[in-house]
């Protein structure tokens, strides 16, 4: 049983920082070099300056990243660019976009969700890679605060809390910023919510997006519980988005091959586009792309089994073969034309409710086989642990 509750929040001023498209951020570990450098250079207070802080000659323990994240943080807050809720809120998110030729919306809550053990009544989907968790741990550990939430499903339908967002979303929002791709972001300040806790109390929890920061939260709520007992960070801050209702896309991260020789089964097809539009999760399709002297051949091919198809290329394509995650696939087919590559093999979008048939049977996705998008804006609102 899931328990979530309201928190107090703080929230940047635009009246202070200006727009907030210039202050705010993609979650970390989806910002590549070129972005990371655009959006230092967007605002002195961009969130990235947090999130992914630079390292500086001389940096020792006692000045890294870690502390100098720390130092903007809590002079952002003394200077009146981050203010206060004043006391505890939800905050209702809407994300609107374009998808598959037509508009499309993503809703949610954003809450403080309590901290409980993996696989209980929260539930992670994919296996994830060790390498971010001590970076992580280290900035959760010098900042104090729920830079980004954690994006989860419910199962839904929740009819009572959809009814809610529909009476707040008919209002202007608090906040507003539109992303590098087009995405609007919308936050609502929300005082009154008594009841979400009871709506959401039967449902469980499915972790979308952030493996990585629920994992350093459990570990950092364990060092403060030696230390000081109970505490805020017996909590931490998380999206919640209705599954049944809200269908958000589930997109495909993309696999290039480091070595090895890859297959040859397949259907043969013109180029990439059509790789793309063949591909079926509900067929077990995938795709190839791979250099045969000096010609770019592309392939379609079919796998035993049920979707999604990411489970099935692991088990009897992939298995332990080294590969790179690429979740776009240009950029993946560009690498075996350049010829740093062998292969790269493309896989479809799947759906929620064929994530979770893994996950009732007790197994998990290979790592990096989801990119939910749209991801929530980083900076619309941070949770102190204070």
């Amino acid at each position: 049983m899931p328990s979530v509750s309201s928190f107090s929040g703080l929230l940047f001023d635009p009246d202070r920082v200006g727009p907030l498209a210039e202050v705010t951020a993609p979650p970390y570990d989806v910002v590549g070099l070129e972005l990371e450098r655009r959006l230092h250079g967007a605002s002195p207070y961009n969130v990235v300056r947090l999130i992914l802080g630079r390292a500086e000659a001389g940096d020792d323990h006692a000045e890294n990243k870690y502390t100098r994240a720390s130092s903007l943080l809590r002079a952002w807050e003394a200077e009146g660019a981050l203010v206060s809720t004043a006391g505890p809120a939800w905050y209702p998110y809407r994300m609107r976009f374009r998808f598959q030729g037509r508009e499309r919306t993503v809703r949610g809550l954003i809450c403080q969700v309590e901290l409980e053990p993996l696989g209980g009544s929260i539930v992670p989907h994919e296996e994830t890679i060790p390498s971010p968790f001590e970076d992580r741990l280290a900035l959760l550990r010098a900042t104090r605060t729920n830079l980004s939430p954690v994006y989860a499903l419910h199962r839904g339908p929740g009819r009572r809390l959809a009814a809610l967002l529909d009476d707040v979303q008919r209002e202007r929002a608090d906040r507003a910023a539109t992303d590098e791709e087009g995405v609007a972001h919308e936050l609502w300040v929300l005082r009154e919510g008594s009841d979400i806790p009871r709506w959401l109390a039967d449902d469980q929890l499915l972790i979308a997006d952030g493996h990585h920061r629920y994992r350093v939260a459990l570990a950092f709520r364990e060092e403060m519980r030696e230390r000081h007992g109970p505490g805020p960070w017996d909590h931490m801050m998380m999206l919640l988005v209705d599954a049944a209702l809200e269908d958000p896309p589930v997109l495909p991260i993309h696999r290039v091959l480091l070595d090895g020789t890859p297959p040859t089964d397949g259907t043969a097809v013109r180029d990439l586009a059509e790789i793309l539009a063949t591909l079926r999760d509900e067929d077990v399709t995938y795709g190839v792309a791979q250099r045969e002297g000096h010609d770019l051949i592309h392939r379609v091919a079919s796998l035993k089994g049920d979707p999604p198809t990411v489970c099935a290329l692991h088990e009897q394509v992939l298995a332990d073969a080294p590969v790179r995650f690429v979740p776009d696939a240009a950029v993946a087919e560009e690498i075996v034309r350049s010829g740093d590559a062998p292969a790269a093999f493309f896989l479809p979008p799947t759906r929620v409710e064929r994530i979770r048939s893994v996950i009732e049977r007790g197994e998990r996705l290979p790592q990096k086989s989801t990119y939910f998008w749209p991801k929530p804006r980083t900076g619309m609102v941070f949770r102190p642990l204070r």
